[in-house]
C-alpha cells in the first residue's frame, strides 16, 4: 500500500495516530523501529540539525525537499512534512507540493504566517490574508498527483486574532477541501475543545514540551476529538540535552567513560542502521555474480 493511503486510512480510523518527530535520518530509523506508524518531521527539527539554528525560515524549500528525500529514504513509514508558508505564493505552492512528492512525503501542511515564518510557539507572529492563505490550500490540492496526499492546513491565527479567528480560517481551508487541520498553539483544554467540536473535519494535535499549548496524553486529546497527535521536537530537544552533557564530561574528565551507560554500543548501532543486512544484500549480489560467471566458464 503506498504511505499516502496508508496515512490517510490512520487518520481516519478511529484511534489517534501518534506522529513522533524525526531530528534526522538516524532517528527517522528509530521511530520506524519502535512500533509507530507514521512520523512528522518539522521545519524546527530539520533547521536545528542541518543548521543548528532557530526555526525562522532559514531554509529553503529545496532544502527542505532534499530533508525530506534523506528521511524518506531511512524510514518505510508514511512521512508528514512541514511546507511553512508554501515558500511564496500559489506558483511557488505549485513547486513545493512538486517537489515534497518526488521526496516521497505522505502529508504536508502550508501555514498562513508571513514569511519569514517563525516557530509557532515563538512570540511575534503574522499572518496573511484570509483570501491569500486559501490561494495556497487550492494551489496544493490542484498540483498534488496523488490523490492520497494529505494537505493540511495550518493556522496561526490564535496568537494574532484569537480562537474564533482560527476557527473560521480552518473551516474555510476545510470547505476549499483540506484535509486534515491545524489550529497552532491554542492555550487553553477549552480552546482546544473548541477546535475539535466546532470544526466538521479532522484535526491534529501540537504537543511542544515548555510551549503555549497544555500538554496532554494521547489518550486525552482523542477524547476531546483530536485525529492526530505530533511530537515535533522531543527527539530535537533529547538530542540536544544528551550531546550537551557528553561534551560537558568529555571536557571536565578528559573521558566518556562516565557516559557510556548513556550511548549505545557500537554492536547495537549497527543493528539500529542495518549493518547485517546490507552485508547479506552484498553477499547475495557476489553469489550472483559469481554464478553468472561460473555458467561462463
Amino acid at each position: 500500500m503506498k504511505k499516502t493511503t496508508t496515512l490517510r486510512r490512520l487518520l481516519e480510523s478511529s484511534d489517534i495516530v501518534v506522529l513522533p518527530g524525526a531530528h534526522d535520518g538516524l532517528s527517522a530509523r528509530i521511530i520506524s523501529q519502535c512500533g509507530f506508524k507514521a512520523y512528522v518531521a518539522g521545519g524546527y527539527s530539520a533547521t536545528a540539525c542541518m543548521l543548528g539554528a532557530p526555526d525562522i525560515s532559514q531554509l529553503s524549500m529545496t532544502e527542505m525537499a532534499d530533508f525530506y528525500a534523506r528521511l524518506s529514504d531511512a524510514s518505510p513509514l508514511p512521512l508528514l512534512a512541514d511546507a511553512d508558508t508554501g515558500f511564496g505564493g500559489p506558483a511557488n505552492v505549485v513547486r513545493t507540493v512538486r517537489a515534497y512528492e518526488r521526496a516521497g512525503v505522505a502529508a504536508l501542511f502550508i501555514e498562513d504566517q508571513t514569511f519569514p515564518k517563525r516557530c509557532g510557539h515563538m512570540q511575534g507572529k503574522h499572518i496573511i490574508g484570509r483570501a491569500e492563505w486559501l490561494e495556497k490550500i487550492k494551489a496544493a490540492l490542484d498540483t498534488r498527483k496523488d490523490q492520497d496526499l494529505v494537505i493540511m492546513a495550518r493556522t496561526d491565527a490564535v496568537a494574532v486574532d484569537g480562537i474564533d479567528e482560527a476557527i473560521d480560517r480552518a473551516q474555510l481551508a476545510l470547505e476549499a477541501g483540506a484535509d486534515l487541520l491545524f489550529v497552532e498553539a491554542p492555550t487553553d483544554v477549552e480552546q482546544m475543545r473548541r477546535i475539535c467540536s466546532e470544526l466538521d473535519g479532522l484535526t491534529l494535535a501540537n504537543n511542544v514540551e515548555g510551549g503555549k499549548t497544555p500538554f496532554l496524553p494521547t489518550t486525552e486529546l482523542q477524547a476531546i476529538g483530536y485525529a492526530a497527535v505530533a511530537y515535533p521536537v522531543s527527539a530535537t530537544y533529547t538530542v540536544a540535552r544528551a550531546v550537551r552533557d557528553l561534551m560537558n564530561s568529555l571536557a571536565q574528565k578528559g573521558t566518556t567513560v562516565d557516559m557510556a551507560e548513556r550511548m549505545v554500543n557500537f554492536e547495537e548501532f549497527n543493528c539500529i542502521v542495518g549493518v547485517d543486512e546490507i552485508r547479506n544484500q552484498e553477499t547475495a549480489y557476489a553469489n550472483f555474480a559469481a554464478s553468472i560467471v561460473h555458467q561462463k566458464r
